[in-house]
């Protein structure tokens, strides 16, 4: 039996994630399908509208086989330590091939690019002359390949892609990677068809435009069940934790190179989040690299802490299907690490921070809503899904 890997967030599961779940299922009918899912906060900085064990059922039910949590510490930081995490788990449950989407759609080139930027000694003296010049690295890292390859590779999935494809090498692991076309744009914000990015969807949801063509009916229920809130709604919890941690903003994880004097400089006059963004943002510092880092302050992820978390320590399965169990089974005595599906009988610090970002996620719910989704993280067994999808 074989397993193919899916790399994803679902932020929230739309008609695109859909089509690419659908190819994959087309090209591999035979194979397991296996998603790394980024659970209740992004490698944007951003919380999840939909929370990752309602996301893993979504995905479960339209052919996911299983669905295991990306933890905290790789799911909410740069492109290259979001893709170590998810290749390091992808590897232990012995997938033979990842599928992507992509902009170019050119794998090989992609392939090229990786090489390059893992072998060439003047490119990293390139992105460390951009760098001096005060650009910030993903910039950096563009200006680096133009001026060497004249090829430019500037959109999210195909950077995404390439540190897929870096972490496959620098881990050996004997991973295809294989790409698909991504079906719209981006940079769009405005709902114009059924297919459109998951950015203008939560755009849409936060101005009440009606969302119900772009998205599989499951998540469309979910949407309609749930509150919905965003990383703004947290700014009042936010902006305790640096006023209470004035002096020593830099222990937070990316909290680098004196960006905490801003934020001390402007927290205090700032009346939202983006207002704040917009204060203490440097052409150094991407909208999304600012987003993450004050993520981490809220969530109190420290350096101490990630220069703990270098690895994948645990496995913890949201899901599965009958073939997914089969799978398991089948795989269970050549998996190095432990599988989780049960809080309460491990000892594990990520696994700690895990339920403390759970807890931060929570709280902003009613005392009920909050109870309950603090209570799933040590009560809930994985969702098994039969083969009817129920």
């Amino acid at each position: 039996m074989k397993a193919v890997g899916i790399i994803a967030e679902y932020n929230p599961f739309h008609n695109g994630h859909l089509y690419h779940l659908n190819k994959v299922k087309e090209m591999f009918p035979d194979d397991v399908i296996v998603v790394v899912l980024g659970g209740n906060f992004t490698q944007r900085g951003e919380t999840s509208i939909i929370n990752k064990w309602d996301k893993a059922e979504i995905v479960l039910k339209h052919g996911a086989d299983i669905v295991i949590e990306l933890p905290y510490p790789f799911a909410t930081q740069s492109a290259d330590f979001f893709a170590k995490g998810s290749i390091q788990i992808l590897k232990e449950m012995k997938i033979s091939k990842i599928v992507f989407g992509s902009e170019s759609n050119d794998s090989n080139q992609l392939t090229t690019t990786a090489k390059l930027q893992l072998n060439s000694k003047e490119y990293q003296s390139l992105i460390k002359k951009y760098l001096d010049q005060g650009i910030n690295y993903k910039t950096a890292q563009s200006k680096a390949l133009k001026t060497l390859t004249n090829i430019s590779i500037d959109t999210p999935n195909d950077i995404l892609g390439i540190s897929y494809i870096k972490e496959i090498i620098k881990q050996n692991a004997d991973i295809e990677p294989i790409t698909i076309k991504r079906t719209n744009d981006y940079h769009d914000n405005n709902i114009n068809e059924d297919i459109t990015s998951a950015t203008s969807i939560r755009e849409a949801i936060k101005n009440n435009v009606e969302i119900k063509n772009t998205v599989p009916k499951e998540t469309y229920e979910k949407l309609n069940n749930n509150n919905i809130f965003s990383i703004d709604d947290y700014f009042h919890i936010l902006k305790y934790q640096i006023l209470t941690n004035i002096d020593s903003l830099d222990k937070f994880q990316t909290v680098d190179e004196g960006i905490e004097n801003r934020i001390k400089k402007y927290i205090t006059s700032s009346k939202s989040l983006n207002e704040l963004i917009s204060k203490i943002k440097t052409k150094r510092y991407t909208y999304n690299k600012i987003r993450r880092m004050l993520t981490h302050i809220m969530c109190n992820f420290t350096k101490e802490e990630a220069n703990i978390f270098k690895d994948i320590t645990y496995l913890r399965i949201l899901g599965f299907s009958e073939k997914g169990k089969t799978y398991l089974n089948s795989i269970k005595k050549q998996i190095n690490l432990p599988f989780v599906t049960n809080f309460n009988k491990n000892n594990d610090k990520m696994l700690d921070l895990e339920f403390r970002t759970t807890c931060v996620y929570a709280s902003i719910l009613d005392e009920s809503e909050k109870t309950k989704l603090i209570e799933m993280e040590y009560k809930n067994s994985p969702i098994r899904i039969n083969k009817n999808g129920f």
